[in-house]
């Protein structure tokens, strides 16, 4: 029987495996779903580290900076991230929807970025992990399918299309801050090797 220490499970099908750490740059997969379970990489902690922190600069200036404008009819009106996030708060009834799409698309991506940074500073530089870094990246990593910056680009990409024929619509900074948002957070994800990361904060 293999102690609990030397098997992993397949995060998609639950397969399980007795581990053997592949090489630097090699990969461990799934032989049932082909998911990636081990990816360990050179630098990457450094590496996610800058990309969590371009995703914080990212976020708080795309909350700031118009996000797009529509001209119809003579009228202009510019909107940004937070006033998309802020659009229902005028009833008191849709308070709670409009806290939620904050969170998803604003606070739970930033949150998310500042517990990678804190759980990974010190391991980059070979330091004892932060007091609280298992629970931090446990909850870093419950928050990922609710960070959901990706699904408000989809969604705004698809009433654009619907709004193109009816107004004029011009892109603002935060449009491209977002875009690249959301590409960061995409590679930031498959930098990151989890299985190394609790394996460096349980040593």
């Amino acid at each position: 029987m293999h102690h609990l220490d030397d098997l992993i499970a397949c995060p998609q099908c639950d397969a399980v495996y007795h581990v053997e750490e592949p090489r630097m740059g090699e990969r461990a997969v799934c032989a049932r779903c082909h998911t990636v379970l081990i990816a360990p990489r050179r630098r990457a902690g450094k590496q996610i580290i800058a990309f969590a922190l371009a995703v914080v600069v990212l976020i708080v200036a795309a909350t700031l900076f118009p996000f797009l404008s529509i001209s119809a009819g003579g009228v202009d009106r510019r909107t940004s991230v937070l006033d998309a996030a802020l659009a229902f708060s005028g009833s008191g009834l849709l308070v709670l929807l409009t806290l939620a799409v904050a969170a998803l698309i604003i606070f739970f991506p930033v949150l998310r970025a500042l517990l990678v940074i804190y759980v990974l500073a010190p391991v980059v530089v070979d330091r004892k992990p932060f007091p609280g870094a298992i629970r931090a990246f446990r909850v870093s990593e419950a928050l990922r399918p609710w960070s959901m910056a990706e699904i408000f680009a989809i969604g705004c990409a698809v009433a654009l299309v619907k709004v193109a024929d009816l107004a004029e619509v011009h892109f603002g900074p935060a449009f491209w801050m977002f875009s690249a948002l959301v590409v960061l957070m995409m590679v930031q994800d498959g930098f990151m090797c989890r299985y190394s990361v609790w394996k460096s904060l349980e040593k």
